[in-house]
């Protein structure tokens, strides 16, 4: 926030976005702060302070607080200069409607809570990035009773004291599965099923082969295509050899074309679904350790990026984002429809 109000004096007749996921958490972070600054160096005017539609001008600027759940705000106007308050808050869309309407200088600040994450995908491997860390010893505005709590966390929370404290890379606490790359599926586990679902233009057709040893699953990705016909998919699992015996569940929501492949020959059946059948799955999965082999990267990316939906206060909720959950949807398929058997009619799958 302090780069902002020093830019603003020291240049003129520009638009300066301040911007936060939502207008709650705006409101007392982002602007709240950039208050703060002006009434400590008396340099706050109320007259220059639009509160109806969050700007305040300075200096010639027009500086706008803006949330992403006002999207006319979002695609409005081009803008001078970009600051997002909390990045990671936002997802890889969001991003781009700013990015778009912003002509010059962008800067992002968060707490590195996920490991996994655009910002380190797509923003800090960009050649005209620049990175840095700071910590809360960086920041002098912090009150007293707050560098305690935070030094606190040095004996209470490994995990929260390198982010909070360290400025290090961190785990997202809503991030559902942790999974273990491995080079090769063991051959001591033994064939579960396959798991299948269906995309077409936007969403991948997805094959998944699942194995099991104890109570370890190992997984590895077979296809992970967007635009492949009933045709291609009969041809894409000749080429891999599936077995005309394997059994391959997928979802039952495209039942024709799931007739077509069994006329093509295929083992391949409808996955039984039912009521809250999601969170069950996530249950079952999560009964064992998930192995995922290291060249099945599209299934590794949706595993590192499938996480529990956030309400505007940042708490978690009992239900999944649905986004990054193709393969994930197939591995559901193939365990249940192997694995719970036994307990039929008590787990279900959509």
């Amino acid at each position: 926030m302090w780069l902002i109000f020093s830019y603003a004096l020291n240049n003129t007749k520009k638009t300066i976005t301040i911007c936060r996921k939502t207008y709650p958490a705006l409101r007392v972070s982002a602007m709240r702060d950039f208050i703060e600054i002006l009434r400590n160096y008396n340099l706050y005017d109320d007259k220059a302070h639009n509160k109806s539609s969050s700007e305040y001008r300075i200096n010639g600027n027009v500086i706008e607080f803006i949330s992403l759940d006002s999207p006319q705000k979002v695609r409005g106007r081009k803008r001078d200069v970009l600051f997002i308050n909390e990045a990671n808050e936002l997802n890889w869309e969001d991003w781009q409607q700013l990015v778009f309407r912003t002509i010059g200088r962008i800067i992002l600040d968060y707490n590195p809570s996920d490991e996994f994450h655009w910002i380190y995908e797509k923003v800090k491997t960009r050649e005209d990035a620049d990175f840095y860390i700071t910590t809360y010893k960086d920041n002098g505005f912090l009150e007293p009773s707050i560098v305690k709590e935070i030094e606190l966390l040095r004996s209470t929370d490994e995990n929260y004291w390198r982010v909070y404290g360290l400025g290090q890379i961190g785990s997202s606490l809503a991030i559902i599965f942790k999974p273990i790359l491995i080079d090769s599926i063991p051959q001591n586990a033994s064939f579960v099923s396959y798991g299948m679902d269906f995309g077409y233009t936007n969403d991948p057709t997805t094959l998944i082969a699942i194995f099991k040893s104890d109570t370890n699953l190992y997984i590895k990705e077979h296809i992970y295509r967007t635009g492949m016909t009933n045709r291609d998919i009969h041809n894409e699992l000749t080429r891999l050899k599936v077995g005309k015996r394997d059994e391959i569940f997928a979802d039952s929501a495209e039942p024709k074309t799931i007739d077509e492949l069994y006329r093509f020959g295929w083992n391949i059946k409808p996955s039984t679904k039912g009521r809250d059948s999601i969170n069950i799955g996530i249950d079952m999965l999560k009964r064992f350790t998930i192995n995922i082999t290291k060249d099945s990267l599209n299934t590794i990316k949706e595993f590192r990026n499938y996480k529990w939906a956030e309400d505007k206060n940042g708490i978690i909720l009992n239900k999944p984002v649905d986004a990054f959950n193709h393969s994930i949807d197939s591995i559901r398929y193939g365990i249940y429809n192997k694995l719970a058997r036994p307990n039929y009619g008590k787990y279900a799958i959509r």
